[in-house]
């Protein structure tokens, strides 16, 4: 899979273009593939914010905008890289000795974890993939990859043991829609499971954000670890590990957010199930909101307790204290005032302001609404938070940012 000289001087001469203005203009020369090249342009203006060390290599080539939009970024790729280290670390290799990527997709995560082993096999079913893997892995200098065209759930057998296997299943059904169920992607974890294990140390499976993490648990065994990463506070992966051997202690729950130094907060669903939770209806003076990560894997009694908080409400999911806590994993806002959701109390909380950020926590209605019914409009310095209390009454409480982490 190669450019010709002629397509790879017009992807360098309007590198910083708009593909919609260059898509309207047909190029004089005929030897230009310009389908080839507008695609080329546009993945590497994604690949600049989101595939940095990818973007500087002039030979990369690059799938059509979709692909590149759904792969994995440079900082979750690192992230999953730095996790593998840790796990053959734990079985005393500063190498792996195999690598197995069983959906190989655009080959992100596995031009990242390839390096740490002295072998590595990328599976992929789709031939256009399995092309431009081979093309980019050359480019990257990783000589050891070897790149397999097959559904690598078709024959288990056939599967190389490995150290580490990495699965990413297709999170689409047949009718493109998204999917969420483990059973539901393809290929199906849980009906391979009994062979993955067999087969390899570990795997670690990245999942939908949006799946149940419980249920997952549920429809898989032998999980060690659980990692629910997000990006910029918003949350991007569900990364699970299998451990080949039967796993006897509390399962770790690691919530990350990337930003991109790391915030991390671990706890177990056994201390999460145990843990007693200090409900108040005071506002005190600080209000914390956890990222979008604790929020995710359901860490709300566990992040109380550790950080000595009161909850608003069981369903609120918003924190109070009188004292400043340092290094909140979340957002951490100073509290301006509080009132009930009565016309006179609003409006003097208010005070004129026309702009501000707004969540909604527990409440019987949408931002759209309420912005509406205060005329208020996005953004600003000024931060409301319309909620529940833990005697059942509905409040309003306007603050401003300290921090976020």
């Amino acid at each position: 899979m190669m450019l010709n000289e002629e397509t790879r001087n017009y992807i360098l001469k309007h590198a910083d273009e708009d593909v919609r203005k260059l898509a309207l203009k047909m190029p004089a020369d005929e030897r230009i593939d310009v389908r080839m090249a507008l695609q080329q342009i546009e993945g590497r203006q994604i690949a600049r914010k989101k595939l940095p060390a990818w973007s500087v290599h002039q030979d990369i080539l690059f799938p059509p905008r979709l692909s590149l939009e759904q792969c994995s970024s440079e900082i979750t790729a690192l992230y999953k890289q730095a996790l593998v280290k840790r796990l053959l670390n734990g079985i005393n290799k500063d190498k792996g000795e195999m690598l197995v990527d069983l959906t190989g997709g655009l080959g992100i995560d596995f031009s990242y974890l390839a390096p740490l082993f002295a072998r590595a096999v990328y599976m992929e079913r789709q031939h256009e993939l399995c092309l431009l893997a081979r093309h980019n892995m050359n480019v990257l200098g990783l000589d050891h990859a070897e790149v397999i065209e097959t559904d690598s759930s078709v024959d288990p057998v056939s599967w190389p043991k490995a150290d580490i296997c990495f699965v990413d299943p297709a999170r689409r059904d047949t009718a493109g829609r998204k999917t969420v169920a483990i059973s539901d992607c393809e290929p199906d974890l849980s009906r391979l499971q009994d062979r993955l294990r067999e087969k390899m140390t570990y795997c670690v499976f990245k999942l939908s954000p949006l799946l149940d993490i419980r249920l997952a648990m549920k429809e898989l065994e032998s999980v060690s670890e659980i990692h629910v990463v997000s990006v910029q506070n918003e949350c991007k992966e569900l990364l699970l590990v299998m451990d080949s051997r039967p796993v006897t202690q509390p399962v770790k729950c690691h919530c990350v957010n990337l930003k991109p130094e790391i915030s991390e907060f671990v706890f177990t669903y056994d201390e999460e199930q145990a843990e007693d939770c200090a409900y108040t209806s005071e506002i005190s003076t600080y209000l914390y909101e956890p990222n979008a990560s604790i929020l995710k894997a359901g860490a709300f009694r566990s992040i109380g307790r550790q950080y000595n908080l009161l909850k608003l409400h069981p369903n609120s999911h918003l924190y109070t204290s009188d004292r400043l806590v340092g290094n909140f994993p979340g957002r951490t806002f100073m509290v301006d005032g509080c009132s009930a959701f009565a016309r006179a109390e609003v409006k003097k909380l208010l005070g004129g302001v026309t702009q501000a950020n707004m969540t909604i926590r527990n409440f019987p209605s949408d931002v759209a609404a309420l912005r509406k019914r205060l005329r208020l409009k996005e953004g600003g310095d000024v931060y409301l938070f319309v909620t529940t209390l833990a005697n059942g009454q509905h409040v309003i409480i306007k603050t401003h940012k300290i921090s976020e982490t």
